[in-house]
């Protein structure tokens, strides 16, 4: 197990349930609460435990023109809400004001927006794994170190990585300015190596646009999985969807468990019009979603500005370094290995400011470097599986970031805040 399990008395009438949705546009809030009998509480809205407004569950509570602030990673502003019943049951959460969106630049290009103005998201794929807990992380600390150190590296964006983590991780993102991109669990039978790996690697300008209807190719013959699927996809949009910090939805990973992408797109516009949607990340896109999704380990990259979706590199890199009394294994799997932190140090410099910087101006808007740390035989992680080694040079991660935000800045034209 690793989600949170509580136990909690409540009265006869308590709040089951809350939805909050904040409107950025009219700088306002709805709060519905469900509660176990019929009855509306009291909402009180907090800026940094001031009461600002006060209204009823489900009317729109308009913020005070003095206290509008917007959620940024530099800025990860959070409105605090107060629900209390008329019975004495209380209970407080938080929202925030933020938009993610796809717009076209000065230049003609698309580019992903936050808060109306072009944003470079540049960011690590996430698994979530743990030596002493594989799912489960050893501590509240140790979740918020990866976090954090992510940020202090120059990163603004984690890929939660096929994953759904208990929301202490998302909490933390939310209140620390990290944006997610939040995988979809896959599913399905047992893969076809020779098509999921070999082929789509091989033949890849091929098999790119494969149709995802042919369910055999992508182990998903089974109809009732298909179904619950569906069912799946929807409980995390709606478990996760309240935490600003997500600003994608991602339901596949490279064709793992992939059918009727275009279909799954759909049912998250339904569920929520307010994030991007990452269709088909990597290899066979269907067209569909806010991304065009690329992964390139072995070839050249090639960047085109795109008429109907963002260009993302949304994996890339995954340099490998089995560094010294912190491997747990005698494999060693990453995308070209290095024999020393100073060579993976600069060949990850090379990497960013050689391949990477010259294609912002083409187009590029998201990057994912793989990954944040080492996964047992996967030792191609910017942390050790241990987290206690950084394995390149934290000045270096920081002057490319800065590089790469400085680059997007001039390109799009606004001002390096």
């Amino acid at each position: 197990i690793w989600q949170i399990v509580w136990m909690e008395r409540v009265p006869e009438c308590y709040v089951m349930r809350l939805d909050i949705s904040p409107d950025p546009r009219r700088a306002s809030v709805t709060v519905h609460a469900e509660t176990s009998l019929l009855t509306e509480g009291s909402v009180a809205l907090l800026w940094q435990g001031k009461e600002i407004a006060r209204g009823w569950t489900g009317e729109e509570i308009p913020i005070p023109t003095g206290f509008v602030r917007f959620w940024t990673p530099e800025t990860p502003c959070l409105y605090d809400v107060v629900v209390t019943l008329p019975d004495g049951d209380r209970v407080e959460s938080y929202f925030a004001l933020r938009t993610f969106s796809v717009e076209w630049d000065k230049e003609g290009i698309l580019r992903i927006f936050l808060n109306g103005k072009p944003y470079l998201l540049h960011g690590l794929l996430d698994q979530g794994y743990w030596k002493e807990g594989l799912y489960t992380a050893p501590s509240d600390e140790a979740m918020v170190y990866d976090i954090q150190t992510a940020k202090d590296m120059g990163f603004n964006l984690l890929r939660k990585h096929i994953k759904v983590e208990p929301e202490r991780w998302y909490y933390h993102c939310d209140r620390l300015g990290m944006v997610v991109w939040q995988d979809m669990v896959n599913g399905g039978g047992k893969y076809p190596s020779w098509f999921l790996t070999y082929a789509i690697n091989v033949f890849h300008p091929i098999l790119r646009r494969f149709p995802d209807g042919c369910y055999r190719f992508f182990a998903r013959a089974n109809g009732e999985e298909r179904a619950h699927y569906y069912e799946e996809l929807a409980e995390m949009v709606r478990h996760l969807g309240k935490h600003p910090s997500i600003g994608a939805w991602v339901p596949f990973n490279e064709g793992w468990g992939q059918f009727d992408a275009k279909k799954a797109t759909a049912l998250i516009r339904s569920l929520d019009s307010t994030r991007l949607i990452d269709e088909a990340s990597g290899w066979f896109d269907q067209g569909g979603g806010d991304l065009h999704s690329i992964h390139s380990y072995f070839f050249p990259l090639r960047v085109r500005p795109k008429k109907d979706r963002v260009f993302a590199l949304t994996e890339f890199g995954g340099i490998s370094w089995p560094c010294p009394g912190h491997v747990t294994t005698d494999k060693v799997y990453g995308y070209g290995t290095a024999k020393s932190r100073e060579e993976m140090t600069e060949r990850y410099r090379a990497l960013i400011e050689d391949k990477m910087l010259p294609q912002l101006r083409r187009g590029l808007s998201a990057l994912v470097y793989t990954q944040v740390s080492d996964v047992e035989d996967e030792v191609n992680g910017i942390l050790t599986y241990d987290r206690e080694v950084v394995k390149i040079e934290v000045a270096t991660l920081k002057s490319t970031s800065a590089a790469l935000f400085a680059e997007f800045a001039r390109c799009t034209e606004e001002e390096l805040k």
